[in-house]
This record gives structure tokens, sequence and C-alpha cells, in this order.
């Protein structure tokens, strides 16, 4: 592999300054979405108290056999969300989260097609005997109805059949066009109740969509939901779009971009689709972050024949240099807490992991297993950094931050870029396919198991998985 900046020019010189420019190379805006709002009472039974959200954590579910059956319609009426009413919706509720828990790996869940379903009185007073003639351990009842202003109010229970007892509700009012929201909503639900962990399924993950011949690829820059639902292109592809990165607000999204013939960094707004400019410079740029607050960017740049890693505030103004050794240093990525940078740098003689702090102090390196390592990226959670480990073959591997407890993920030919869940517990990558040159995005758990293959319609690289949705 061969790093970004091994392939530009390295010249001129720089005045990082950031400033607005219009984007030349930009598809429609994409929606911004609307609010999910937490149902106060979704119930629809006073006695019931409503549904709080609270989500209490007491032990471990995992392999849990996990019923799923149609969520009930208190009516069945016509509804944005589904041509055929809000009965239909409910089985498609119940699909999304069977196919969310079940890639997931831990559980083992029966979906709607293959269970009887239960009636909008039942979803309050499960049929205990039924449940537990089919084999449920744990079952996950809801209901969705539609309100007079179109909104769909989703109710989401999860109970033990072990306890005969509710182990977590709650619910949510969603716009039609985000019905799948609050399914993955709920999905998050019974996995953090299970498991005790945070959750991750209602989030999105930006890439670069690839297409065309191998020695002349489009590249565009796309967005989907986590099981790559909903999926977007963002850009046109005139112009070659690299490494995405979602703000931690998901209002705009970091992406290199070579829309005037040279490697530029742009924040592309969410909302409004327009674009800015992180830097004014004549020389390359590329690799950027967010900070974990997402008031500042860093980002590498070539300036006669020696790469450094920079940040610039998101809202603009002067670029402080990081980093000074000779050679190429890129990649940086904050810890969670913001105080340190993990980055890839070559001052050592080949591609390795270093860290500093988030000042450009203490600079030390990390990696001393042999072959090369590149790509870092710290996980939400602070306890592990990814990787692209390199000993002949492209590999996803983990460590600690002091650099200790080498893991390898995953044995492929060419596997790189990894990305992590919100919850720090799945990483996300792609992989090439040796000859052909196809990519595809993959995901793998900390096990080193669970590995699947994420759909997307074409081509897919540089993935980059966002936090929990607001």
């Amino acid at each position: 592999m061969k790093t970004p900046a091994i392939l530009f020019a390295l010249s001129l010189i720089a005045s990082p300054v950031a400033f607005p420019v219009t984007a030349q190379d930009l598809a429609a805006p994409m929606p911004g979405g609307d609010e999910v709002v937490v149902a106060e009472d979704v119930a629809g039974d006073e006695d019931e108290g409503g549904l709080t959200g609270n989500v209490q954590v007491e032990g471990q579910y995992e392999n849990a056999r996990i019923a799923i059956p149609a969520f009930a319609a208190e009516r069945d009426v016509p509804t944005a969300a589904n041509s055929a009413g809000t009965a239909a919706l409910g089985v498609e509720l119940a699909r999304v989260i069977t196919a969310n828990l079940r890639n997931n790996g831990l559980f083992d869940p029966t979906g709607p097609d293959a269970l009887p379903r239960p009636t909008y009185p039942h979803i309050t007073d499960p049929q205990w005997g039924t449940w537990a003639s089919l084999g449920a351990e744990m079952l996950v009842h809801g209901y969705v109805r539609a309100q007079p202003d179109g909104r769909l109010v989703v109710g989401c229970y999860l109970y033990d059949m072990a306890l005969r007892d509710e182990l977590a509700r709650s619910g949510w009012i969603v716009q039609p066009g985000d019905w799948r929201r609050a399914a993955h909503k709920c999905s998050d639900l019974v996995y953090s109740r299970l498991t005790g962990e945070d959750p991750f399924f209602d989030s999105r993950i930006a890439y670069i969509a690839e297409t065309g011949p191998k020695g002349n690829r489009v590249k565009r820059l796309a967005v989907m939901d986590s099981d790559g639902a909903n999926h977007r292109f963002l850009t046109l592809g005139s112009s070659t779009a690299l490494t995405p990165k979602y703000s931690p607000n998901y209002r705009q999204l970091l992406y290199l971009s070579y829309v005037d013939g040279n490697p530029r960094i742009y924040i592309y707004d969410i909302d409004s689709g327009r674009q800015q400019l992180v830097t004014q410079s004549s020389n390359p740029t590329f690799a950027p972050r967010w900070s974990p607050d997402g008031k500042w960017i860093l980002y590498s740049m070539a300036v006669n024949g020696n790469t450094d890693i920079y940040r610039v505030s998101s809202s603009g103004g002067p670029s402080v240099r990081l980093t000074d050794a000779p050679g190429i240093d890129i990649g940086g990525s904050y810890s969670p807490d913001g105080s340190r940078i993990v980055f890839e740098s070559d001052r050592s003689g080949s591609q390795q992991i270093y860290v500093m702090d988030a000042n450009g102090t203490d600079q030390r390196r990390l990696s001393f297993f042999g072959g090369r390592a590149a790509t870092p990226e710290w996980s939400p959670r602070g306890d592990q950094i990814a990787f692209t480990y390199i000993p002949g073959d492209f590999n996803i591997a983990v460590m600690s931050p002091n650099g200790r407890n080498f893991r390898k993920l995953t044995n492929a030919w060419q596997d790189e870029a990894p990305t992590w869940s919100p919850n720090g517990r799945i990483i996300q990558f792609f992989r090439t396919e040796r000859n052909s040159g196809k990519t595809s995005i993959y995901q793998v758990d900390l096990t080193g198991e669970n590995e699947r293959r994420l759909p997307t319609p074409v081509n897919a690289s540089d993935p980059a998985w966002g936090p929990i949705l607001p």
C-alpha cells in the first residue's frame, strides 16, 4: 500500500486559512432528517405509566433466542411510510429489527415471517404460553400508531420469557420517512439491555462509491444507514472524492476532493448542501479528521518534500503544525477525550504507528510487532486503536493505546482503513479482491468473528462510521 502522500507532488509553500467556495461536484443536498421524539405515553394506557425509555442492565443474554413478531397496528390505516398501511409497516419494522440483531452475531432472532402475529392488546399483555412453546427466551413486542398529523408512534417492549416480566420499553414519534430509525432505536434498546453495551444501530456510514474500470475509477461520496439502507450519492463523480468523516453532530461531512484537480479538504454542510474549503493552500492537503468536540480538524499537508500533520479550527483561521520530523506523517486520530492523537509516520524507515499529545508534544512510536502499520483509528471507548497491519498482506488489527495487546482480526489479501462502530465493539473496513480490484465494505467484531459484507449498490471503500444519531 502507498499512502496518499506518496502519490502527490510535494513542492510549493502554504498559507492555510479557511474560506467558503462554491461546490462544483455536488448532487442534490442530503436531507438533514427530522428529530426523533421520545414518546411520553406510547402505551395508550394510563395505568401503564407511559414509556420512560429507562433501561436497566442486569447481566448478559448473549446467544439468546429472541422472537420478534410483527408490530401490531392500533388501527390498520394508510400511511406515507408504507402504501399497504400501518399493519404492513409493522411487519417491516420487525424485519429490520430481526436483521439488525442477527447481523450483529450475538443473538439468535426469529423474525415476523415465521411467527404468529400478536394483536394490539397483547403487546402489553403477552401470551406467555404461545411464545414459550416456540422456544423463545426473549420476546420483542411492538406496535405502530398513526397520528392525525401523519407522524407515527412506534412502541417497543422487551420481555424475559423465563421471568415472564418486562425488561425494557420505549417509544418514539417519527416522520413517516424516518420509520426505519424507530426500528433501529428498538434494536438499540434490545441490544443495550441484553449486552450492557452502548447502542450503535441508529447511526450512519459515509463511504466512497467506486465505479468504472480498475485503472480509471470514478469515486463518489455516498452515505447510508448502518444496515446499508437509505443509500444516497452526494457527489456527481466528476471529481474524485476520498476519506469522508462525519462531524460529531452529523451536520457536516469532512472529505478530500480533487474538485480543482488537486487534493483539497472540504466540509460539506448536510442541511444546505454547500461546501467549504478547509485550507487555502497551493500544497496538497489530505487525511482529514474531526476532533471529538467538532471544534478542530486535523489534516496532513505536503510541503517541499515533507508531509506533516496540522490542526485548524473547523470555523476557519490559521493552521498549527503539530509534527516536523523528516518523512511522511499522516492520518491523525484523536483519543475520545481529545488529549492525544494517534498517527502514521515513516520517520523510522517504514510505516508505523505513533502517538502524541494534542498539542504535538511527546511524540513516540507504538508499533513494534514486525511489518508495517498504517491508518490508525482510536476507539470511541478509548481502550483500543484499530489499524491496517501489513506483514505482507493487508489485515485489520487492534492494540492497546500503550502499544501492547496486539491482535490481528482479519486474514485476507487486502483489508484496510478501519473505522469503529459508535460503541467501539465492531470495526468496519474495506476489502480489495485480488486481481479484480473490486472493493467492498466489511465489518468484524473484536473477537475476529462474525465477519460480514455490508451491501452497497456499487464497489465501496473508505468507510467512516458516524456516532449515534442525535
